[in-house]
């Protein structure tokens, strides 16, 4: 099983960045497997951001039990968005599939995710979707912090997304790597997908309390420092220049995926352009 997995590009790759997530990365990875083993082909990325705790030496450990398993290790806490996207680079499939590691996401609920994406081939097709949390398992404050946060997000950048902080999300791989990066990004994922002309949609999932440790990635600058972000991506939204790019060779060969072009109809026929 092993050989085949390091061989063969998988069908989504699942990535999950921790921090002092020693007691959830053995649980988490087990429901990941029984949701996705059988299914399709997948591969898991964890990205250990210079955990402090056991979380490096459990990865390891769970190797030998889960072949698919990727781990990555940060040499120091860079923060949410900087593990984000060390497990997207390296990894392998199209579509990138995220789940934090907290364990208060229901890896049970990708299937519904990954089932949006019929069709989702076609240029109209969406290239982010979204998982919203319907009934919030967390403490009364977060609760409260992250839906002002959501509500001044959503009404300065129109991203019409009702929950931009659930951690579950399935995207595309080309998409997410062509977008600017910068601290705290993981939180705009949708703005920014919207903003370099692509469709997100969001699907109701649930939510489940975090049964051990403690959260890790901001709490306290969930409003205050993400207003500065928030005006960054607004600047970015407006400064961004969209446009596609004719092959006038007008090949037959299908272009790049995400690459912007398109053949020229008229390119190489009698009264086209360029003809005498």
């Amino acid at each position: 099983m092993s050989a085949r997995v390091a061989t063969t590009v998988p069908a989504v790759s699942v990535v999950v960045p921790v921090h002092n997530e020693a007691e959830n990365v053995a649980p988490l990875l087990a429901e990941i497997h029984a949701a996705l083993e059988g299914v399709l082909d997948y591969e898991v990325v964890y990205v250990d951001d210079g955990s402090t705790d056991a979380t490096p030496r459990i990865l390891k450990e769970c190797l030998t039990r889960y072949p698919r398993l990727r781990p990555l290790r940060h040499v120091r806490n860079s923060g949410q968005s900087a593990a984000l996207a060390t497990g997207v680079r390296a990894s392998r499939a199209q579509w990138i599939v995220t789940l934090d590691g907290d364990g208060q996401n229901d890896p049970a609920d990708i299937p519904a995710l990954l089932a949006k994406l019929s069709g989702a081939q076609a240029p109209e097709g969406p290239a982010m979707i979204c998982g919203q949390r319907v009934k919030r398992r967390d403490t009364w404050l977060k609760r409260v912090s992250s839906k002002v946060a959501n509500g001044v997000r959503g009404w300065v950048l129109r991203d019409h997304t009702p929950d931009i902080g659930c951690g579950l999300k399935v995207f595309r791989r080309d998409v997410f790597l062509k977008l600017p990066h910068f601290d705290h990004m993981h939180r705009f994922l949708p703005a920014l997908f919207q903003r370099a002309g692509e469709q997100v949609v969001s699907v109701p999932v649930s939510h489940r309390p975090r049964a051990k440790g403690r959260s890790h990635y901001g709490m306290h600058d969930r409003l205050w420092v993400g207003i500065v972000d928030i005006l960054g991506v607004l600047w970015l939204g407006r400064r961004m220049k969209l446009t596609d790019a004719l092959d006038l060779a007008g090949s037959d060969a299908q272009a790049p995926e995400g690459s912007g072009l398109r053949a020229d109809a008229q390119a190489g026929k009698p009264g086209g352009t360029g003809s005498a």
